[in-house]
């Protein structure tokens, strides 16, 4: 029989593997599209370095990991963590469906779709997760503030282009 803190482990596990399968997907549809259509995208004056963006990413999903991983020790009712995990869900697949629709269909104002129902759903599953765990709450907050920025140069690129 496994013990507490090897189930938790396991979960960790879990929960980083989810978390970085999506970041995978993500990255292969993005990787193709950077140094072709993206370089010929006009962008706003304040876009980072395409070197900027897999680090905050790494960091971005390992802290969304680590939240619905909380959110999976706590103690909770099981209708409320459902709903939690359900959220979480919705917010990952529409992280993931912003890179297919931005980068893979090569769509800038599909993106801005895209990105203001993220915004909404990560803002949903923090909502979720605060009743079941503050922190993991709370380690949403850089992802929030970041798909946030995102929006912006988002919003520029597509009214650019």
């Amino acid at each position: 029989m496994m013990s507490e803190a090897n189930r938790s482990l396991v979960a960790l596990g879990i929960a980083l593997a989810i978390c970085y399968a999506a970041a995978a997907i993500g990255g292969l549809v993005t990787a193709p599209a950077i140094p072709g259509w993206y370089e010929t995208l006009r962008k706003p004056p304040f876009n980072p370095p395409n070197g900027v963006f897999g680090p905050v990413w790494t960091v971005l999903y390992t802290m969304m990991a680590l939240a619905v991983w909380l959110v999976w020790k706590a103690p909770a009712p099981a209708p409320q963590r459902r709903l939690a995990f359900l959220a979480f869900a919705v917010q990952l697949v529409l992280n993931v469906a912003w890179s297919v629709v931005f980068f893979g269909l090569q769509s800038p104002w599909g993106g801005v779709l895209v990105i203001i129902a993220l915004i909404a759903a990560v803002v949903g599953t923090m909502f979720a997760f605060a009743p079941i765990s503050r922190n993991a709450a709370l380690l949403l907050a850089p992802y929030l503030a970041w798909i946030a920025f995102a929006s912006v140069l988002n919003l520029w690129i597509a009214a650019l282009n």
